[in-house]
């Protein structure tokens, strides 16, 4: 040992120096090949599959319909992954006749069942791939595979079996997404599993009400807001237990979802909602009210015209344009109210349904407007302002909050 060290010793520095110099240079030429080598297998691929797709587009309709037999390319992984890819891409863009098609192929040509195997058994980014192939084919079959999917490790093969069942948009896939977040918590971002569970949940909102329930912090707000987007008027009754919720996206949905149930408890819960603190709750009430079109429903509309967020005034205006009966005293209630936002929102949801005429003549020929007042509303109709005799809007341009973006 001590005969080795004196030998590199008196080699010296530069020896070393150029050992180094010269095991770098091997080792970027070896890089330098392996890189050239590479590019030259990937052309000579693409090439390859480029033809191969070109032949298999020109007899692609006797593939599909089974005029060539499936063995003849079954059994052979590239021919199948191009196919499997010609298919998926079909199937994106296909209306309702050529989807179903495209379907029964993947089914009797056996893709669909080996997108669930590779799904299951395999693993890393084999698998992310697996799941998406099978999210394509929006088939209910493969649900319980994507839903395994949720369960792995990876966060984005956990993505990719979310946005796999999102794109099902079927009651079972969000019955098992629902099953996993009971389980497991929030345990992906909020976003995809807002948006998995809105297109999941819209055939059948019920499925959500017991897991809002017992949901707590985050996740309770991620399950309000999917509430919020899908109720409907079938969940009225159900969705009565969260009118005074802490949850501004609970008592949102409370409110859509009372849109059509035409009931004194109704009115009197959707005119509370429409005072409620937080803006988009106000105009959810709003738009129910609006549905309701009774009567009952003007008070809380004017107040509406009033509000301090430019959405809820235009959709308290529209709504308001929309009632039946005469305009004329509605219009003269909404200049009284003596807030020019408010008349400027109504007279813009009158010019978009094009009922400036109708108004016009209705305050020529209203029994309900007194003589004195017509000619005033006239002008405030053609003006488009309060008029100067009439006392200030109470709120300044400066004291309205401004509109959430």
């Amino acid at each position: 040992m001590a005969s080795i060290f004196e030998k590199l010793w008196r080699l010296g520095p530069a020896a070393f120096v150029a050992k180094a110099i010269l095991a770098a240079i091997v080792a970027d030429g070896l890089l330098l090949a392996f890189i050239l080598l590479r590019r030259t297998y990937r052309k000579r691929y693409f090439v390859k599959r480029d033809a191969r797709v070109f032949e298999l587009r020109q007899k692609w309709d006797a593939l599909v319909s089974g005029e060539i037999p499936y063995e003849t390319w079954r059994k052979k992984p590239f021919d199948r992954r191009i196919v499997e890819s010609m298919a998926l891409d079909a199937f994106e863009a296909a209306g309702p006749e050529e989807s179903a098609r495209l379907l029964k192929f993947l089914r009797a040509s056996g893709l669909i069942e080996t997108c669930i195997f590779e799904a299951r058994q395999l693993t890393s980014w084999r698998r992310m791939r697996a799941l998406v192939a099978l999210g394509r084919t929006r088939a209910p079959e493969g649900i319980p595979a994507l839903a395994e999917g949720l369960r792995d490790r990876a966060l984005e093969i956990r993505l990719a079996a979310l946005r796999g069942l999102s794109r099902t948009a079927c009651p079972q896939a969000a019955e098992e997404i629902l099953a996993w977040v009971g389980e497991a918590g929030l345990t992906v971002p909020a976003l995809p599993l807002q948006s998995a569970l809105i297109q999941c949940c819209a055939e059948r909102p019920q499925v959500l009400l017991p897991y809002v329930q017992h949901a707590e912090g985050p996740l309770r707000e991620v399950l309000g807001r999917v509430l919020g987007e899908v109720a409907t008027p079938s969940l009225g009754l159900d969705l009565l237990q969260f009118a005074g919720d802490d949850l501004d996206e609970l008592r949102a949905a409370a409110a859509r979802a009372m849109s059509h149930a035409k009931s004194g408890l109704a009115f009197d819960l959707l005119t509370e909602l429409a005072r409620d603190p937080t803006w988009f709750v106000r105009l959810r009430a709003i738009v129910s009210l609006g549905k309701l079109s009774g009567p009952r429903a003007v008070p809380a509309l004017l107040r509406g015209l009033t509000d301090a967020n430019r959405l809820v005034r235009l959709r308290a205006a529209e709504a308001l344009i929309e009632l039946q009966g005469e305009m004329a005293p509605i219009f003269e209630r909404v200049v009284q109210t003596q807030d020019r936002y408010g008349l400027h929102a109504y007279l813009t949801a009158l010019e978009n349904a094009d009922l400036r005429g109708k108004l016009e003549e209705e305050l020529l020929d209203s029994a309900k407007v007194r003589e004195e007042d017509k000619n005033r509303l006239q002008r405030v109709l053609q003006t488009g302002t309060l008029l100067p005799e009439e006392p200030a809007t109470t709120e300044s341009a400066t004291d309205k909050t401004p509109s959430p973006p």
